[in-house]
């Protein structure tokens, strides 16, 4: 039988990951959001109901994938006490799929298996687009029955997966991932805004950019962005700044140094302090090129 499936946090990643198990096939018969309009809507588009409690999600699904925003949404959702997914949560399988850290992971599980339940931790490398034409890259970690058991809901999202191992473990390469991703993109923001200083060609610079050591795949998906500042969000610089304090605190507990990582994070939390958090990641621009630094941006995300 089909399991029947909910979905908790319905932001940009979970709305669609939601629609894209939709139409491959599986039930969607939850949808919670901590913006009730928003997941009326969702639920109305999926013929699914806006819960109004989490208890209620739990109730009428098998498996729910939660896509929140940070740990403590994370904690607050499988609370041990009150109305959380874990009330009455024996033989569900949580599919987690929010970027936080190691640790958050290793609680979840532990909550879970105490009621009878299974957790997953479902790390995902990309965007919008991708969750919405079921193309993510995943990375996987938790126990091989609860892998298993998600596999063929996560082979209708993902285009590649990996299972990492224990859980914990891909939250650690994810964070890893988008510290190198934030690294990379204030280092292209400082190289365009330092070309357009020299009155350079930004569509020459980019083009010489993509034939040498200074390609990478943030050139790609943020180069044109940067240079005509159209910053519409795919991955949102407060992100940006919450995933590189999650691998700095991993840094710190290693004692390691990572100053570059230190460094594009100030940047993304400065962008946070300046109101331009809501912009994609490569609005990060703003604060490099000459004559910008606005703190206003229109709905579309230009600034």
């Amino acid at each position: 039988m089909s399991p029947r499936i909910a979905v908790v946090g319905v932001g940009r990643m979970g709305a669609n990951m939601a629609r894209r198990l939709k139409e491959t096939g599986f039930t969607i018969t939850a949808i919670f959001d901590a913006r009730t309009k928003v997941a009326k809507v969702l639920a109305t588009e999926l013929g699914a109901e806006a819960c109004r409690s989490l208890t209620r999600v739990t109730e009428l699904a098998d498996v729910i994938l939660t896509v929140v925003s940070d740990d403590a949404a994370m904690d607050k959702i499988f609370a041990e006490k009150g109305a959380s997914l874990l009330k009455n949560a024996k033989g569900r399988l949580f599919i987690n799929c929010a970027t936080i850290s190691p640790n958050t992971h290793l609680v979840v599980e532990k909550r879970a298996e105490a009621v009878g339940a299974m957790s997953l931790e479902t790390c995902m490398a990309s965007s919008i687009t991708q969750a919405r034409d079921g193309s993510l890259y995943l990375m996987v970690g938790g126990r091989e029955e609860a892998f298993t058991r998600a596999k063929p809901i996560l082979e209708k999202l993902a285009g590649s997966m990996r299972y990492v191992g224990k859980t914990g473990e891909a939250a650690k390469v994810k964070a890893l991932v988008n510290m190198v991703m934030n690294i990379n993109t204030a280092g292209l923001a400082e190289g365009l805004g330092l070309g357009k200083a020299l009155g350079l060609d930004l569509g020459m610079l980019r083009e010489i950019f993509s034939q040498t050591g200074a390609n990478s795949r943030v050139l790609q998906t943020d180069g044109e962005d940067m240079q005509n500042r159209d910053h519409s969000c795919f991955f949102s610089a407060a992100h940006a700044a919450k995933d590189s304090g999650i691998a700095l605190d991993l840094a710190k507990t290693a004692r390691l140094n990572l100053p570059l990582a230190g460094a594009a994070k100030k940047q993304f939390q400065k962008m946070v302090e300046k109101g331009l958090g809501e912009l994609d990641k490569s609005g990060i621009a703003e604060l490099t090129f000459p004559d910008r630094h606005s703190s206003k941006k229109s709905k579309s995300g230009k600034v």
